[in-house]
């Protein structure tokens, strides 16, 4: 732990280091980027940039444990000119406090697909602001093996009882239709989330914020009152339609089993399709979100903006740091970005790498029927995993559900504030 802080302060002393300034007509513009996996495409992006703006220095600091240190570089008013962050609850709250620049008024946001957008309001901003722009996107959904879905004469399913018809058409056949890890706790959060999107449509999460710690069995909103069906979808899958032996299996593992064909499908999300093409680059592996109701109009597909654009409120150097992103969010520029990630460009009208993943989650971002990730709504000091995956352990839906009241009700005490007269 304290070899870990020692890391820690040297970092932020490194990127206090490399404050912005000019010298002999050249601005240097610090770009603080929490991706390792992106470091050389950022790397080919700054030097496409520096060769047209020659006026402009662009220096990659991309750190590790990056929620921790920006909060420690705003908090020293060291905020870096650029900052790129994953959108979650973390980078909401940073957001609301009013430390990032207001992009409103400026032209790229036009660009921007207005879902997308509305998942970053939704993890907050500044009242009145628009403190991020999404930059590229994941897709959490049902990955499946297109081969055996032909093979065995399937179709996507677009309505619940449909989704449990080609289960049960898998188990006839002999093909296991889900493979599951739950030796790692974290993979029944990306089912989770999926269900969970939808009873907490609407203004369900400002609801339990204003709850606070009255949630409960009995108050206007609650996981007891609006989850129950979500956790018996969850637990339906777990129990009759995964292998022998899911408790024990990892992700890797998973991965693994879905690459050399063991099973139908996974429930897991975009960002597995990269290992698992490691594995066999030949797999055609597509995405279809989870059809949680019996109105194919209602589907939505979960997303995530992986990558957050936004800078310093107060940045000395806002008209290079404009270019510098204008640049990022030019349709060339993002859509080698978004195809090397494996991931959706957030600006409109940009093409999408020829993944089938990509190509099968293509039509919900152009219909805008995408919704953001429920556990970057739910406090991190929750144990959510873990309530998680002992619920799909034992199958308590009840004891799940007042679990995560409780937790959340012991949270609000702690942290939200009471108002009244």
């Amino acid at each position: 732990m304290a070899a870990a802080a020692v890391t820690a302060v040297g970092v932020i002393a490194a990127l206090s280091g490399c404050a912005s300034g000019s010298g002999s007509g050249v601005t240097t513009l610090n770009f603080f980027q929490f991706k390792g996996e992106a470091l050389e495409d950022f790397n080919k992006i700054i030097a496409d940039f520096e060769a047209e703006n020659p006026d402009i220095k662009v220096v990659q600091n991309q750190v590790a444990d990056a929620d921790t240190i920006i909060r420690t570089l705003l908090v020293k008013d060291k905020a870096p000119d650029v900052i790129t962050l994953n959108a979650n609850g973390g980078f909401g709250k940073l957001a609301q406090s009013g430390v990032f620049y207001d992009f409103s008024e400026e032209p790229v946001l036009q660009t921007i697909n207005p879902a997308v957008q509305d998942i970053l309001a939704n993890l907050g901003n500044k009242e009145g602001e628009v403190n991020g722009l999404g930059y590229v996107n994941n897709a959490n959904g049902v990955i499946y093996n297109q081969d055996i879905f032909e093979q065995q004469g399937l179709e996507v399913p677009e309505t619940w009882d449909e989704f449990i018809a080609v289960c049960d058409a898998l188990k006839d056949a002999g093909i296991t239709p889900f493979y599951g890890t739950l030796a790692d706790s974290w993979t029944g959060l990306p089912s989770f989330n999926a269900l969970g999107a939808y009873p907490s449509q609407g203004d369900f999460w400002d609801q339990m914020r204003a709850e606070g710690e009255n949630v409960g069995p009995d108050s206007e909103v609650s996981f007891q009152k609006d989850f129950p069906e979500a956790l018996d979808q969850q637990y339906e899958l777990y129990s009759n339609y995964m292998q022998e032996g899911y408790r024990g299996k990892t992700y890797d593992d998973g991965n693994a089993a879905f690459a050399n064909g063991e099973v139908a499908m996974l429930l897991q999300g975009i960002w597995a399709t990269n290992p698992i093409k490691q594995i066999n680059p030949d797999i055609r592996a597509g995405i279809f979100p989870y059809p949680a109701t019996n109105d194919p109009g209602d589907r939505l597909l979960v997303s995530g903006v992986d990558v957050v654009v936004t800078m310093g409120k107060n940045t000395p150097h806002k008209e290079e740091a404009m270019r510098f992103i204008d640049y990022m969010f030019e349709k060339g520029v993002i859509e080698d970005f978004a195809a090397s990630q494996n991931m959706v460009p957030s600006v409109e009208g940009a093409t999408l790498g020829d993944d089938p993943a990509l190509q099968s989650v293509k039509p919900y971002f152009d219909e805008g029927k995408i919704t953001g990730f429920i556990d970057h709504q739910i406090p991190p000091s929750i144990p959510l995993a873990a309530i998680i995956q002992q619920f799909l352990f034992n199958g308590d839906t009840d004891a799940a559900l007042a679990t995560l009241d409780s937790e959340w009700a012991k949270v609000a005490a702690r942290t939200i504030p009471v108002t009244g007269d």
